[in-house]
């Protein structure tokens, strides 16, 4: 008996004691970080140029309707018109700089240099596959991704919080191995 009640009393104070560790404050701090990113993101869908024109274009392709990736170009598009444009079974080359909404980078090409770096499309997060495949060789654009297009609810390491907004510069270089389809 006396074993018996030596358990029960070890095993209600084990739970108290997890129970009282849990950290309901990271939740409500992921809560708080989310509702933020996404404020964020609401911003500069209605950001707008010194003209009145919209800063950023929502894509929205037929294949992912839901999504609500923002895109604007630095450079002039009809000068790039004519290039190859990536198909999301593509492998592209691309310079890029990552960063969350409040301008913290997380991951680059070798800032300064001529480095890129090759992915294959169907191995990057969805805001890539889709800013990527409305863009041609010779293209520089900023992306907006909401958490939903990037890393999700899960984060992505301890640089990237979950339900991050995340905001990329990407030139795309090349398209390796580009094969024209009929």
């Amino acid at each position: 008996m006396r074993k018996l009640l030596f358990y029960a009393a070890s095993v209600i104070f084990a739970s108290s004691w997890i129970t009282s560790c849990t950290d309901n404050d990271s939740w409500d701090e992921y809560e708080q970080w989310r509702k933020v990113n996404n404020e964020w993101y609401n911003e500069q869908l209605n950001r707008v140029n010194p003209d009145g024109t919209r800063y950023y274009s929502l894509l929205q392709p037929e294949w992912y309707s839901q999504s609500g990736v923002l895109i604007h170009y630095f450079n002039d598009r009809s000068l790039t018109a004519n290039n190859l444009q990536p198909m999301l079974t593509s492998t592209v080359s691309v310079k890029y700089h990552g960063r969350l909404y409040n301008d913290v980078g997380f991951d680059s090409t070798t800032v300064g240099s001529d480095s890129v770096r090759t992915f294959q499309l169907t191995g990057v997060i969805a805001g890539w596959q889709i800013a990527l495949t409305q863009m041609h060789v010779g293209d520089s654009v900023e992306i907006i991704v909401p958490y939903a297009q990037g890393y999700g609810y899960s984060g992505s390491g301890a640089s990237i919080p979950p339900y991050s907004t995340l905001k990329f510069n990407i030139g795309l270089k090349d398209i390796p191995g580009y094969e024209i389809r009929d």
